[in-house]
């Protein structure tokens, strides 16, 4: 039995073929800013955690004295390649949250969210136990955002612009969390998240350092907090329902290059669709 790349039966973890070509093709440019990547992952996490210790004993206590439940939410994720892990946050939400109606999907003024993780998640103080797992190697500080391992359906099916931007490490923040973050659709953040990797080709860990940037001044404007109710004249449960089925429809769904692909006239020359950026 087969969950993504991940054989739950032999606990094991096979890379999918369709990221072979990519692996094997690297350029000396992304080879060199992919390691570069990972020393200022690893240096910017531990100097960021050493800076933010005295935050994350007081977001502790408050969390503790707020609701019952863990101060930590630990959840699996899908990292490169498909690869699950447990990412870690501040819990913001009542415990079990998940099975409570509106499932993944946070719309303005959830009874689930606490007090003290409202503000929490205005400030994406939250979101910074995840400086450890980007220690741990799990995650980088810019990438795409790491779905739930049930987001979008069986790994193994998605479609190839879905499974691309897998090709890199997940991100506590990325290209689609500074342009509308969860206000904007699944489908327009795997198209965010695949210009991210066309474009980290390019300019490397520059890109990064941008992209950073840009996050503190999204972070201090608290924008982008809270989903976009797609479906405004149904009740958060029925909404949050369909938005679900909708997400893993669009991931799944055959699209030109699929079918280039599936008639033997594949011209992207791989996982990375062909572009002038391409490098």
């Amino acid at each position: 039995m087969q969950q993504g790349g991940y054989d739950v039966t032999r606990k094991t973890f096979e890379i999918d073929p369709f990221f072979a070509e990519y692996t094997n093709a690297r350029s000396g440019f992304l080879i060199l800013n992919l390691a570069l990547k990972r020393v200022f992952d690893f240096i910017g996490a531990l100097v960021a955690l050493a800076c933010f210790a005295p935050l994350f004993i007081v977001v502790a206590i408050a969390i503790k004295l707020d609701s019952p439940g863990p101060v930590l939410f630990k959840q699996k994720r899908l990292g490169l390649y498909g690869k699950e892990y447990t990412m870690f946050k501040f819990r913001t939400m009542c415990q079990n949250a998940e099975q409570m109606k509106g499932g993944l999907f946070t719309f303005a003024g959830d009874p689930r969210v606490t007090r003290v993780g409202s503000w929490l998640r205005k400030t994406s103080i939250d979101e910074l136990p995840q400086l450890v797992n980007v220690l741990l190697g799990d995650m980088s500080l810019v990438g795409p955002r790491p779905p739930v391992t049930y987001e979008l359906g069986d790994f193994g099916s998605l479609n190839r612009r879905y499974k691309r931007r897998f090709v890199m490490k997940p991100g506590i923040t990325g290209l689609s969390q500074v342009s509308g973050r969860n206000t904007i659709t699944w489908d327009q953040k795997v198209q965010l998240d695949n210009e991210y990797i066309q474009k980290f080709h390019v300019h490397g860990v520059l890109l990064d350092f941008v992209i950073l940037l840009r996050t503190v001044k999204c972070v201090l404007e608290r924008s982008g907090v809270e989903e976009e109710k797609i479906y405004t004249s149904l009740d958060d449960e029925s909404a949050a329902e369909m938005a679900r089925l909708d997400t893993i429809r669009r991931a799944h769904q055959l699209e030109e290059e699929d079918l280039l692909f599936l008639n033997g006239a594949n011209t992207s020359g791989g996982c990375l669709p062909d572009t002038e950026e391409r490098r």
